[in-house]
């Protein structure tokens, strides 16, 4: 698969480059995920359908992964991705879409590039510097961002770092924070909640 490329950076990219075989594992409760996680299924089932409601429009989806949730974007999809093994599933799985090795701030793309932005399980990895940057970013090429990460349990702390185990043995320290979708809405600068649930919210701005 011949991709355009732009400059790629450091954070995270081992981890992801390594999880990329895995990544799908924790959408579908499998693997080291085959764990209890009452209501996983149904709500992964709601969060697509919400999705699936947004209108179509030609859209960058920041961060794609392995293109599990792209695939129900309606619309002209580029997939932005710094992990190149990430890439492969995506181009895979969705093979109408573009695909794209870059960073997400500069994004690649010249102003109003897009109608919408869509990330998910990404804007909660920003570190408190890198958030303003993405935000600016993501206004600058679409008028409309949505936004899809974890939900707020009482289970987890509201943010911090994670040690994260692959099946390679291999140990990364990752950044995570947890949302409510009205504190997640005004980090955004204003927003209307798609879904909120047990284990994800989306918002829209």
């Amino acid at each position: 698969m011949d991709m355009p490329q732009t400059r790629v950076g450091d954070h995270m990219l081992t981890y992801y480059d390594l999880r990329a075989p895995e990544y799908d594992d924790w959408w579908l409760g499998a693997g080291q995920y085959a764990r209890p996680r009452p209501g996983w299924r149904e709500e992964v089932g709601e969060l697509v359908a919400a999705l699936g409601f947004l209108a179509p429009a030609r859209v960058l989806d920041v961060a794609c992964g392995t293109a599990f949730l792209t695939a129900h974007l309606r619309g002209r999809v580029v997939c932005l991705d710094q992990s190149l093994a990430m890439l492969r599933l995506a181009a895979a799985r969705v093979p109408e879409a573009a695909p794209i090795r870059g960073d997400a701030a500069p994004l690649p793309f010249r102003d109003a590039a897009f109608g919408r932005v869509f990330t998910s399980h990404f804007y909660g990895h920003l570190l408190p510097g890198e958030r303003a940057s993405f935000l600016d970013e993501a206004r600058r090429v679409a008028d409309q961002l949505v936004v899809v990460d974890a939900a707020l349990r009482e289970d987890v702390a509201a943010e911090g770092w994670q040690e994260r185990r692959l099946r390679d043995g291999s140990r990364h320290s990752v950044y995570k924070r947890y949302f409510t979708a009205a504190g997640l809405a005004a980090e955004l600068g204003g927003g209307r909640t798609l879904h909120e649930g047990r284990w994800f919210v989306a918002v829209t701005t």
